[in-house]
């Protein structure tokens, strides 16, 4: 019996099937789309709505008293005592260093005694001039002398007082910059305490130019002085981010901008009783906006590329990504400028688990719903 070769009718078997495979998945892409592609997913959207907004933005701040003295000797000289500590608080003209004397003591004696050799000169005098044995020339010449005697004595005098360092105002003691033994003089670069009166205290900080001038044109009034009356009030952080109990007030504002750093300097007033805020501390001063009737929306409902902020529109049921210019962002929203306006729909969250042209089903949400969403994740 003849065995049969199948090696020639192997090949005709396998392009018989390639081509019933390709008959099989002959579809046009709609119907493709139709039988392949995943279903839409429902997702939250919501309408752009226009809202009043108070923002704040923030500024690194220096506290500083209301009264802020320096403590310096008026005469070199070394100390002796010093009879306070950082903290203490002290009231004016009360003692605070002592510097050493006994030179100046020393000195203050010849110039007394000076002063007495002139007395008798001047008392030798008078009676014979009062005979007209001799002229009144001399006379006033000897009065003359002591007046000079008696101007060094005050003199020394005075630079023993000033060995007398006392306060110059009511407040708290500052560090104490230099101890018993050391030399110090009104040159010294630094002085030797600090006294600040610290039941009111200042705030300040800078705005650069351009904050400076959205800043301006926002605040009502025809004038400056108007316009700062009318600012509302501002909050100040603390260095360790808590927020501070009291508000502030905006009280002055420089005239000119410093031209080495571009910035215009503001000082805001806090009550500070309770003593909390010290001089030389820092903090962040956050000055309120308020935009009316702005166009908002979720910081949730946004995402970056290649460092601008999107949002996806919805068109029909299809996502359009579209670029947004955010003016600033406050309680969880961006006040929007340009890109979305009132009524858009844009989807409200879900923003990583699609991409553009994604077609899903809408949702209609609120948007308070969408804002409370918001999971803390840090404290």
């Amino acid at each position: 019996m003849k065995k049969k070769n199948f090696s020639y009718s192997l090949p005709i078997v396998f392009g018989f099937l390639l081509l019933f495979s390709a008959c099989g998945n002959d579809k046009s892409p709609g119907q493709q789309a139709q039988g392949g592609a995943p279903p839409a997913m429902p997702y939250p959207i919501i309408a752009v709505p226009q809202k009043t907004v108070t923002a704040y933005k923030s500024y690194p701040a220096k506290i500083e008293g209301v009264v802020n003295s320096e403590v310096r000797p008026k005469i070199p000289g070394y100390i002796t005592d010093v009879l306070v500590e950082a903290g203490d608080r002290v009231k004016k003209g009360q003692l605070l260093f002592k510097l050493e004397t006994q030179s100046l003591s020393q000195d203050a004696a010849a110039a007394w005694a000076n002063v007495n050799a002139a007395q008798v000169e001047v008392d030798k005098l008078k009676p014979l001039v009062d005979k007209n044995i001799i002229s009144s020339v001399q006379l006033e010449t000897a009065k003359a002398k002591l007046a000079q005697a008696q101007s060094a004595y005050n003199s020394i005098a005075a630079n023993i007082g000033y060995a007398n360092i006392k306060s110059p105002v009511d407040g708290i003691v500052g560090s104490i910059n230099f101890r018993k033994g050391a030399l110090v003089s009104s040159q010294d670069p630094v002085p030797l305490t600090n006294v600040s009166s610290i039941e009111k205290v200042y705030a300040n900080f800078s705005m650069d130019e351009k904050s400076f001038l959205t800043f301006v044109q926002s605040s009502k009034g025809a004038t400056m002085e108007e316009k700062i009356k009318n600012l509302a009030k501002v909050k100040l952080m603390l260095a360790n981010g808590e927020e501070y109990d009291k508000e502030g007030t905006i009280e002055t504002i420089s005239g000119d901008i410093d031209p080495l750093t571009g910035t215009v300097a503001f000082r805001a007033s806090f009550d500070n009783a309770e003593g909390i805020l010290r001089n030389g501390s820092t903090g962040t001063v956050k000055v309120p906006q308020v935009f009316t009737d702005a166009t908002v929306v979720p910081t949730i409902s946004t995402f970056e590329r290649q460092g601008k902020t999107f949002v996806y529109k919805v068109q029909g049921d299809t996502l359009v990504a579209t670029a947004i210019d955010v003016v600033t962002e406050a309680n969880k929203i961006y006040v929007i400028n340009d890109g979305v306006q009132k009524g858009d729909s844009i989807l409200a969250k879900g923003l990583n688990k699609v991409r553009e042209g994604v077609r899903i089903k809408p949702q209609p949400t609120a948007i308070d719903s969408i804002l409370n969403s918001f999971n803390t994740v840090f404290n």
